[in-house]
């Protein structure tokens, strides 16, 4: 792909959400991949452009898309629904037999169950304050934790693969201890756990381990409304969690 084709799409990212070179420098070198977008364009310069990352159920190829984003100046005028349509038909030539996305906010789960997505997965949020006493982990690298987090993810769960992670890898760190899991990053002394599996009862103790003050951390359980799920073959089984989102 040439490269005014990638400072367009950047582009149109940073308009979209803001994101850093660093961010976006990171995507491009781990996760992105030529047959892995697709957009939408207005004299040959993108204006409505997504991405999508391979992950898996019970062997199933499924397909994350992410960072769905339309120029401003081309809203309203039914580019996204073109270009979720159009990526449907695209994942289905390349065997994917799923879709799942992230709404970004409250309001886009309307406009995503108008393409047929519905809401497979919600999560328990919740924050703590660090205990006076620690827990015994150890951080993983990124081969051990694919194959830990596989291991420990419930029923129904759905399992990254290996670029996704390597993009995570440059975000977040990866942390075992006894009977729990967690991807997490710590700002100004807060713990940020994008995933905790396993036993949530140590989290307190987690954030002491870590140095940290408080926690924030996401968990499988009931709670707020978090992914959907598109089947694009008849016999696609729902995913019952997807935790490790890019958000």
């Amino acid at each position: 792909m040439n490269t005014d084709r990638i400072f367009s799409l950047r582009t149109l990212w940073k308009e979209a959400f803001g994101d850093t070179d660093v961010f976006l420098d990171s995507f491009f070198s781990t996760a992105f991949s030529p047959d892995r977008y697709h957009c939408l364009l207005d004299n040959n310069i993108p204006v409505s452009a997504l991405y999508w990352l391979p992950c898996s159920l019970e062997s199933r190829s499924i397909a994350y898309v992410y960072a769905i984003a339309t120029k401003e100046t081309h809203r309203g005028q039914g580019l996204c629904h073109r270009l979720m349509e159009e990526t449907h038909q695209i994942l289905q030539q390349q065997g994917y037999e799923g879709a799942i996305l992230v709404p970004a906010n409250p309001e886009l789960f309307s406009l995503y169950g108008k393409l047929g997505y519905r809401v497979f997965c919600t999560c328990w949020e919740f924050v703590c304050e660090a205990a006076d006493t620690s827990v015994p982990l150890r951080t993983l690298n990124v081969q051990d934790y694919a194959c830990l987090r596989t291991k420990m993810l419930p029923k129904g769960g759905v399992t990254q693969e290996d670029c996704t992670l390597r993009f995570l890898q440059e975000q977040l760190s990866f942390y075992a201890g006894d009977g729990f899991l967690l991807a997490a990053t710590v700002e100004d002394g807060v713990l940020f756990c994008k995933e905790l599996l396993g036993d949530t009862s140590l989290a307190a103790e987690i954030i002491r381990t870590l140095g940290c003050s408080r926690g924030r951390f996401r968990t499988p359980g009931s709670g707020r409304d978090f992914a959907m799920f598109l089947p694009l073959t008849e016999d696609c089984p729902t995913p019952e969690w997807f935790g490790l989102a890019l958000d």
